[in-house]
């Protein structure tokens, strides 16, 4: 599913009082970061990752490989800050209204 720009704004809006799930570290990129966001983001389906100040990755970089990885959609990156949004077909929270716009 691609995301247009309406429904990145909406899940944006909705991310905007939530706090980092995840935290990306001066280690950058690894595979436990994946497993975090996929147990994270299967319960809520839109997640933020926080890209702390002692991490050398660029965040563009960093968004597109953790969309690859996990199988989400990027919908925002806001300073140093990304969100995620990935369907749960079984239990939709987010989806469900995001089928509207």
């Amino acid at each position: 599913m691609s995301l247009t720009s309406k429904q990145r704004a909406y899940l944006r809006k909705i991310a905007n009082d939530m706090a980092p799930l995840v935290r990306v570290g001066k280690d950058g990129f690894s595979e436990n970061i994946v497993t975090s966001i996929l147990d994270a983001i299967e319960k809520r389906e839109l997640i933020k990752v926080k890209i702390l100040q002692n991490a050398e990755v660029d965040k563009r970089e960093l968004a597109a490989e953790l969309a690859k990885k996990s199988g989400c959609e990027v919908a925002g990156i806001t300073g140093r800050t990304i969100v995620l949004y990935k369907e749960n077909k079984e239990y939709p929270v987010v989806s469900q209204d995001l089928r509207r716009i």
